[in-house]
């Protein structure tokens, strides 16, 4: 759960439910949020003001071991924002474990696309919706291969389809601007896509250790599917330094063949260089970026960080169908520095950083992490 302060006050009125029935386990949770002004970093649709769930939020989990056989998993998960929704539904199904376990997935997300089709403001410290709304759907099945010592790999085969609208709910194949949001030309986009992932993981006393590479292969199996090959790559390293602890991330990715603007490598936001909006920094075809803090122990829940993120395009905007990038005028690299503390509690972590961008705007970020309902 991230917050960014932004001009904006919610009121928050929550009400949470967790039933056991045998071996199941629901979970419910509401929340009625009042506006209290009248601008939010996203620009969203005006919300019906006759219409009370309009302004509601809230998830729904349930988990259900043993459903149809023994060792099995049957998972749903809802989550609903303001403008907002993601629903995921799995079915883990028993095997050998000499076999590896598989999972049957479907996902279907709708949100504001602002990573890609937003517009930077406010010295590029937070992006607005230009009235483009991404719908995606996905079903396939991951298989997940036995582990040798600290290896893991997870292979998946996905149907992917992804459909754009307005703030109208209509279908639209192109932005304000006139230029394709998709690679078919019409207001949606299918691919088949053949996923590929390999993780090493190690922890000591002294620190750890994390490396994933993924490889996404588009399969031309219809006419009307997408071709690609996309490469991405994760690694982390922490080294204990006395009480502080030292962390460096470096991620980046590259897609080779034709590709559609919404597959874009999107830089900047709280996840990739804090001080930029969602997508501010830059998208295009290839991506890196590095993220460096050292976390000091102030005592037993309170630890205070500095950080210093920074994220490049490296030059390949052009290289996007319609150059977002450019028409919206990112500076296709860029950094952020800051400090920020990390207060636990017996149920989650709250999470505060002040971040500084390159441009001197300065942004506040709220998250919440490891929350226990």
């Amino acid at each position: 759960m991230q917050f960014l302060y932004a001009d904006k006050v919610f009121v928050i009125m929550g009400a949470h439910k967790s039933i056991h029935a045998g071996k199941a386990k629901l979970d419910i949770g509401v929340n009625f949020i009042h506006n209290l002004c009248s601008s939010y970093v996203l620009s969203p649709p005006r919300l019906s003001s006759s219409n009370p769930f309009s302004l509601a939020a809230g998830s729904f989990c349930f988990k259900h071991p043993e459903l149809f056989s023994k060792s099995d998993l049957f998972d749903v998960s809802w989550h609903k924002g303001l403008h907002d929704s993601n629903l995921l539904i799995s079915y883990r199904y028993p095997r050998p474990l000499c076999l590896g376990q598989k999972c049957l997935i479907l996902q279907h997300s709708a949100s504001p696309e602002i990573r890609i089709h937003g517009i930077p403001m406010n010295n590029f410290s937070h992006s607005t919706s230009r009235g483009v709304r991404l719908s995606k759907l996905s079903i396939g099945m991951d298989i997940n291969e036995p582990s040798t010592s600290n290896w893991s790999s997870i292979t998946g085969v996905y149907f992917k389809h992804f459909h754009f609208r307005n703030d109208g709910g209509r279908s639209i194949s192109r932005d304000l601007d006139g230029f394709p949001v998709t690679s078919s030309g019409d207001s949606f986009d299918n691919m088949l896509v053949i996923n590929q992932e390999s993780r090493f993981e190690d922890a000591n006393d002294h620190g750890f250790s994390h490396f994933s590479v993924q490889m996404q292969q588009g399969i031309p199996l219809g006419p009307n599917l997408l071709t690609f090959n996309r490469f991405k790559f994760f690694a982390s390293k922490g080294v204990k330094l006395g009480p502080a602890l030292f962390t460096s991330w470096l991620s980046g990715g590259s897609i080779v063949g034709p590709i559609a603007p919404h597959q874009a490598f999107a830089i900047g936001g709280p996840s990739s260089v804090r001080g930029y909006g969602e997508g501010a920094v830059g998208s295009g075809q290839s991506c890196l970026v590095s993220k460096s803090e050292l976390a000091v122990p102030l005592n037993k829940k309170l630890t205070g960080v500095i950080f210093l993120d920074c994220g490049s395009d490296l030059r390949s905007s052009h290289k996007v169908p319609g150059n977002p990038g450019l028409r919206q005028g990112k500076p296709g690299s860029g950094y952020g520095i800051g400090y920020g503390v990390r207060f636990k509690t017996n149920s989650c972590q709250i999470n505060v950083d002040y971040a500084i961008n390159a441009f001197h705007q300065r942004t506040v970020y709220f998250g919440i992490s490891n929350l226990v309902l």
